[in-house]
């Protein structure tokens, strides 16, 4: 068989590769007398190739053309700088790599493929065997890093790489989604923060694994089930809703599974994208973690307007029990913690798979020390939350009336008017039952006032003789909003705070009637400080009603530090489910991220006092009736509430390019 060697891109000589040999041991005995042409290009030029004959706008690593000829074969296309890079993620040598790219390209030739599995299977194993010949291992074993048993994680990796998951098989779907059910538990209330870690970096090491290059939609097809049953995991219990008025049960327990899986096609096309990301646009393995974790970041930051946002649960809330670590947000926030963790995930990944990889290490050294450098600023934001005199702060009251949410929907306009009267009077007993002293200001949650608040008048406050803070529904202007109400013990109403960010698909509809929606509420403006005159002064705090509170950077004006938040919210339509417990995280992170402590009335638990270190300094738990004495104090300004969201986004995105440019520069030079 002649073999022609066309060197396109010179430097291929430098690496001594006998194409002849390689060539003439992959050629079936049928074709020995045939031609074929080789020829040695870069990614540029492959590029184009690819696009014009293929329709695919990237480079790969080999291309072959088969002429239909007996005699004429055809022509192999290989990569230098595809071929280099998939060899140092391998970490086998480029002249390995190469020749099981012509061996792959002659197979081609000859007429054998990989569609479909059984096809794959037949042409793999030739190329097996091919290469034995050659000397040189199994490229589909993946076995070749870290040999030895001598390390627990190199034995957890062979024994791992032994696995032969096919791409496009059914089980490797089935395991993207057991890896993305396995994340989902390191957030409370199970705090299994290394399956978390475990769990992403399956599915991490699940997309590397694979060499072969395919388009952006089918990578991001791969990774569909991890973010599907991800995002399943982690919110089914939004759906404990519909099944706790019995009427509400019957207008919609319909939508149920329609929710259910509109949850998981949500969450797998938002949260497949990092994973696509890396799988489509390949890199050397240092700056893969880096895309990876930045990608995950960017994904985390566009999810806040999504459908109105929804942020639940950033990775940065698995370390919620670990104080030193969570309180590195208030330098960084969510977002940056995030960042690195999902980056350490992902360089650890790399060097199991190639320990001997410098540019990894390096990368791995940058997360450590800036994770280092979060828990030292967390020990002084620690410090911080604790500097105030106690004995000037004013004493607040958190009443907590964990009734049924069932009286809520009254059959008949009598049985509303006694229910309503009924509750006002609970209301008056919680707050003042087995209490001898007056508080300086009484908190009640999300909705418990019974009546529609048409105009300045509250008598309660007037009764209960001091400072009222509750959660009610404000009418005006043809509009109802879902009110935080504040009054003075005169019983006229000071202020209103109506609450901006609804609930899609419970307080309004984002579709309209296509998809029904219980509530038809009207939004309020962003951000306010309101102030409350005590007895040691001014009160000041910032207001936020129910999942408000999850919104990074979103309620305190720049320039402003408030005594507290207070969040008022009504949780009973979620009952023990982890998200009530998530709920209460999203709050103490808020409270690190801001450096403000904050005062939090759940219609039926969990009401806390949580300190601007996020710790919960007292607590009522869930279903537990009652009220809770508490003061505040330690507010204080924090790098995170300076720099703000969108700032830190940015940063993150320039720390990820100077890091990448950083680590090429290295590589050049090693």
């Amino acid at each position: 068989m002649k073999v022609y060697v066309n060197y396109e891109n010179q430097k291929w000589k430098n690496y001594k590769i006998d194409f002849e040999k390689i060539a003439y041991a992959a050629v079936l005995p049928v074709h020995r007398d045939s031609e074929v042409s080789i020829t040695l290009v870069d990614d540029k030029q492959i590029h184009k190739l690819n696009k014009q004959y293929r329709g695919i706008n990237r480079p790969t690593n080999v291309l072959s053309f088969e002429l239909g000829d007996d005699v004429l074969l055809g022509d192999i296309f290989i990569s230098l700088d595809t071929v280099a890079r998939e060899a140092a993620d391998a970490g086998i040598s480029i002249a390995e790599h190469t020749a099981h790219m012509v061996v792959h390209g002659m197979l081609h030739l000859q007429g054998f493929d990989h569609i479909s599995d059984a096809e794959a299977k037949v042409m793999e194993s030739k190329e097996i065997k091919i290469l034995k010949n050659l000397g040189y291992k199994n490229p589909y074993a993946d076995d070749n890093v870290c040999v030895g048993e001598s390390c627990c994680p190199g034995r957890f990796i062979t024994k791992l790489k032994s696995i032969k998951i096919r791409e496009n098989s059914v089980w490797q779907y089935v395991l993207y989604g057991v890896f993305g059910v396995v994340a989902s538990f390191g957030f409370a209330p199970f705090y299994m923060w290394f399956l978390s870690c475990f769990g992403i970096g399956g599915a991490y090491y699940l997309t590397i694994k694979q060499q072969r290059q395919v388009g952006f939609i089918k990578s991001w097809l791969m990774a569909f089930p991890f973010g599907a049953l991800y995002g399943i995991a982690m919110f089914w219990w939004v759906l404990h809703s519909i099944y706790v008025i019995p009427e509400l049960m019957a207008k919609f327990a319909i939508w149920t599974i329609p929710a259910l899986l509109g949850i998981g096609l949500i969450c797998g096309i938002i949260l497949s994208v990092p994973f696509a990301i890396i799988r489509y646009i390949q890199r050397k393995p240092a700056h893969r973690a880096i895309l990876f974790a930045c990608v995950w970041t960017l994904v985390l930051w566009l999810r806040e307007w999504f459908l109105t946002g929804f942020p639940w649960n950033p990775i940065s809330n698995i370390f919620m029990n670990y104080p030193m670590i969570i309180n590195s947000g208030a330098l960084w926030g969510a977002f940056g913690l995030t960042f690195i963790t999902i980056g350490l995930i992902a360089v650890v990944v790399e060097l199991l798979r190639n320990k001997k990889d410098k540019s990894c290490w390096f990368v791995f050294a940058i997360y450590i020390i800036l994770l280092v450098c979060g828990c030292v600023y967390g020990r002084h934001n620690m410090n911080l939350s604790y500097v105030e005199n106690i004995d000037n702060a004013p004493l607040i009251r958190i009443v907590q009336p964990a009734e049924s949410a069932v009286y809520k929907m009254p059959k008949s306009r009598e049985e509303a008017q006694s229910i309503a009267q009924d509750k006002v009077r609970d209301l008056y007993i919680w707050a003042t039952e087995e209490k001898t002293m007056l508080p300086d200001l009484i908190v009640y949650p999300e909705t418990a006032y019974p009546y529609v608040i048409v105009d300045e008048k509250f008598p309660l406050s007037r009764l209960l003789n001091t400072n009222v803070i509750m959660g009610a529904n404000h009418y005006r202007d043809g509009n109802m909003y879902n009110s935080l109400v504040v009054a003075g013990k005169s019983g006229i109403i000071n202020h209103i705070y109506n609450k901006s960010h609804l609930v899609p698909f419970g307080e309004y509809g984002p579709f309209g009637e296509f998809v029904p929606s219980p509530g038809h509420l009207s939004s309020g403006k962003n951000m306010e400080i309101i102030s409350v005159n005590t007895k040691h002064g001014d009160f000041v705090f910032a207001p936020a009603i129910c999942y408000e509170i999850i919104f990074s950077d979103s309620l305190i004006p720049r320039g402003f530090t408030p005594n507290a938040i207070i969040n008022i919210t009504n949780d009973t339509w979620f009952g023990r489910t982890p998200g009530v417990f998530q709920h209460l995280d999203m709050v103490r992170r808020y409270a690190i991220e801001s450096g403000v402590p904050i005062i939090r009335a759940n219609y039926s638990g969990i009401s806390a006092f949580v300190a601007s270190d996020g710790n919960v300094e007292s607590m009522l738990e869930v279903g537990q009736n009652g009220s809770l004495d508490g003061s505040v104090w330690g507010a204080h300004n924090t790098p995170y509430r300076t720099i703000g969201r969108d700032m830190m986004m940015v940063i993150i995105l320039m720390f990820s390019i100077i890091l990448s440019i950083s680590i090429s520069v290295f590589q050049k030079k090693d």
